[in-house]
């Protein structure tokens, strides 16, 4: 995965709690076809939308957190 670093850092941003789908998308979206954070971390299956009443909500996924914790050593809960 090229852009590793970054992904482990939204997921480790993600572990915390989950965050609104609008707020993720301001601090990770970019039109920089070379930078594919989210991409990556969605098609990897390492975070998923989640609906909390009428607001998206973007979690880790166990997947992500197993990863998260194999590369960052169990930092994070």
């Amino acid at each position: 995965m090229e852009n590793l670093p970054l992904v482990l850092d939204l997921i480790e941003w993600l572990s915390t709690s989950p965050r609104n789908y609008p707020e993720v998308m301001d601090a990770w979206r970019t039109s920089c076809p070379r930078l594919t954070v989210w991409e990556d971390a969605t098609d990897a299956g390492f975070v998923e939308l989640k609906r909390h009443g009428s607001e998206k909500l973007v979690c880790v996924t166990p997947l992500g957190r197993e990863f998260l914790d194999k590369h960052r050593g169990g930092a994070m809960a």
